[in-house]
């Protein structure tokens, strides 16, 4: 049930692609929390998704940006703020992409060009937009911003390949930009892990739906699904959190930290059973 914690907030949303999308889930709650904001995605993203669709729903403008380019960043913070008549108060970064992942490479075989363009993507663009920000002074007085993430920037992980290292550089940057923002401007800058989630992009990785089914056995509260990552987004929106940033903070369930779950021995004693 909505509580108006986002009420007079205006802010940013980038990375809503389609209904499966965890931006997508943010969107809607934030404009049934009372919040009014812009849809932003890459040009080439748009024309694949249904954002028109989602900004129809919250009446919501759409400015396309690039978010490893400067020039469309400022026009994104800067037309933002003129859409939505002041400065920001949140800004969600979904943003994620590793061609060496839709192409299935081994963490052996990375073309260097795509490693280069996942960074770039993926965790360089959190670094682009905070910096933008700052310096168009864009954002309000305790301020959020929140970052998706990943447990395999802690942890190693079969097929996530190049992707591990960009999740662990995005955190790294929320961390060095939370400090810097905090003093600046009482802004808080933190990233939310989250559990293996059926995304567009989850979907896309070899092996998805095993680890999901593992991570969900692993977990003693279960996979966290999409709609509830939202709900803890706008918490971290909203003014119920102002003094916490610069945390990598874990939505999944419980699984970080499960040394191993009942459900997974029992499979194992299974396993190891008709090995005998």
């Amino acid at each position: 049930m909505p509580n108006n914690l986002l009420a007079g907030k205006v802010g940013i949303i980038s990375g809503a692609l389609n209904d499966q999308s965890i931006a997508w889930k943010v969107a809607q709650r934030a404009h049934a929390e009372g919040a009014r904001f812009v849809l932003t995605n890459a040009p080439l993203a748009m024309r694949m998704g249904e954002i028109n669709k989602l900004s129809e729903e919250c009446n919501a403008p759409i400015i396309p940006a690039d978010a490893t380019s400067t020039e469309e960043l400022e026009a994104l913070f800067s037309g933002a703020q003129e859409k939505l008549g002041g400065k920001i108060d949140f800004v969600l970064h979904s943003i994620g992409m590793s061609a060496n992942i839709r192409k299935k490479k081994h963490y052996g075989e990375l073309d260097y060009k795509f490693f280069q363009q996942t960074i770039d993507v993926s965790a360089m663009s959190l670094h682009k937009m905070l910096a933008v920000a700052e310096k168009q002074d864009a954002f309000n007085e305790w301020g959020s911003v929140v970052a998706l993430s990943y447990i395999a920037a802690q942890r190693a992980f079969l097929d996530y390949t190049d992707m591990t290292q960009a999740k662990a550089m995005l955190e790294s940057i929320a961390r060095s930009y939370g400090q810097r923002l905090g003093k600046l401007k009482k802004v808080r800058v933190n990233t939310v892990s989250q559990s293996p989630t059926k995304t567009t992009a989850g979907t896309g990785i070899t092996g998805f739906d095993a680890f999901y089914n593992f991570a969900d056995m692993m977990s003693p509260l279960g996979n966290a699904p999409a709609e509830a990552c939202a709900d803890y987004c706008i918490s971290l929106f909203s003014d119920l959190t102002r003094y916490v940033t610069m945390q990598n903070l874990m939505h999944d369930g419980g699984f970080s930290t499960t040394g191993i779950s009942a459900e997974i021995v029992d499979v194992l004693t299974k396993v190891s059973g008709m090995q005998e």
